[in-house]
């Protein structure tokens, strides 16, 4: 083993120097992760919640959508450093530390509920957006999405994390086009959307919808997700000679540069997010408001198709199936990851897909409303968000998991107060609801 340490250390000089030089002007690729991570942010649950925001009160919830982005950056960018840094995901840094088997175990199920959460909305937005272009009925629409889906998580496993960024960045184009398109045929009203900067609520139900952006936006499993997308992308080529030898030193290139690349990723993924979550919501406000029936996807198809024509409601359709198709196959990679993590235990991730696919079949086969389903999945991601945000910030303010790079005192009163914030937003929910206010 010392023969090993020394000979890395001799040729390392010269092998750093040389990759740093050939990668200093490819910034570009060092980006990636973050826009596969932040597909979570373009999900069939925002669409259905951001539209059912807009549809029912208007530029009421603006507000929400900003708010939830801005604290998206800094979570996500939490995420990512904590995976290049320390070369761990989040969950395996929970799953080491956590040492009571039951409280792991406990821990693990509410993250695996959130992960099964997100692929409900995920599977159920694609049957409903091949309904919509197709016909297809929504239970062969789900089987339909659920396969796509395991194409697109071999190629992930077999090509690796640079060709599945490639395939994923090439979806979050499709659903940038077909969600913001509408917003520049009929544009919405600028007073409006000022008033809609302003925070306010109106009874329980806007409550609820406010809880279930914020639960689209800053999704947990899109956490737990982003530090493992940054730990395998910037893995060292050769982790078995790593023993004493610093990560950077193996990756060839240095910790600052990769996380000043990651700001820059984290910075394009979550403004791409933000703005098409808000045309979701202005296309929604300024031409279905007031419209019966338009606070479901279909009903929102039909006004958008009948009001601003049929182009602008297809690339809708389209949108919705591209996020559907990109979404879904993160959301069993994030939860792949969990269960790794946390009960050391690694299924083969075309065989996770298959079973977590149930639930949301289920759901088709019964009939329940689509919007509805996914507006409640993403209520549970809210709840859910604690429970992987508060380690977050606690690892990434500690010195001795990752050193220099730890959190500013500044950084972590940020993380404090988005924690305290999503809680509080959660309790509120649950008063209201119990109150029947």
């Amino acid at each position: 083993m010392p023969k090993i340490v020394r000979e890395e250390r001799q040729a390392q000089p010269v092998t750093r120097t040389t990759r740093q030089r050939s990668s200093a002007p490819r910034l570009a690729w060092l980006l990636g992760p973050a826009l596969v991570a932040g597909v979570a942010y373009l999900d069939p649950g925002n669409v259905a919640s951001n539209m059912t925001a807009g549809a029912r009160y208007g530029y009421l919830l603006v507000w929400v959508v900003v708010l939830g982005n801005v604290m998206a950056w800094l979570i996500q960018y939490l995420s990512a450093k904590l995976g290049i840094v320390t070369g761990s995901s989040l969950p395996e840094m929970l799953g080491a530390r956590i040492r009571n088997p039951y409280v792991r175990r406990a821990y693990w199920l509410q993250a695996e509920l959130v992960a099964m959460a997100t692929d409900i909305a995920e599977v159920i937005g694609g049957a409903v957006a091949l309904n919509l272009l197709f016909g297809i009925p929504l239970l062969w629409g789900g089987m339909i999405t659920g396969t796509v889906s395991l194409v697109l998580l071999v190629v992930q496993s077999r090509r690796g994390a640079r060709s599945f960024e490639f395939v994923v960045i090439g979806l979050v184009v499709i659903i940038a086009i077909g969600f913001s398109f509408g917003v520049f045929v009929a544009p919405p009203d600028p007073g409006g959307v000022a008033a809609g900067l302003l925070p306010r609520f109106e009874g329980t139900d806007s409550v609820l919808l406010a809880a279930s952006i914020l639960g689209a936006t800053i999704m947990p499993h899109a956490i737990y997700a982003h530090s493992a997308l940054a730990r395998d992308r910037f893995a060292p080529s050769q982790p078995q000679v790593r023993f004493n030898v610093p990560l950077e030193e193996l990756r060839g290139i240095s910790t600052r540069r990769l996380l000043r690349a990651t700001r820059w990723d984290v910075s394009v993924a979550m403004l791409i997010a933000g703005t098409v979550n808000l045309c979701i919501l202005l296309l929604a406000a300024a031409n279905l408001a007031g419209v019966p029936g338009t606070d479901t996807l279909e009903g929102a198809y039909a006004a958008l198709r009948d009001g601003i024509g049929p182009l602008v409601a297809t690339l809708f359709a389209v949108g919705l199936l591209a996020s559907g198709l990109a979404s879904t196959s993160v959301g069993a990679y994030a939860g792949a990851e969990i269960m790794h993590g946390l009960l050391h235990v690694r299924i083969p991730l075309i065989a996770r897909r298959l079973v977590t696919l149930i639930p949301a079949l289920v759901i088709l086969a019964l009939g329940v409303d689509p919007t509805l389903s996914l507006v409640l999945s993403q209520v549970v991601l809210s709840f859910g968000i604690p429970f992987a945000l508060i380690p977050l910030v606690a690892l990434t303010a500690k010195h001795e998991v990752l050193g220099e790079f730890r959190n500013r005192a500044v950084t972590t009163a940020a993380g404090i107060v988005a924690s305290v914030a999503l809680i509080a937003l959660n309790a509120m929910l649950l008063w209201l609801v119990a109150s029947g206010t």
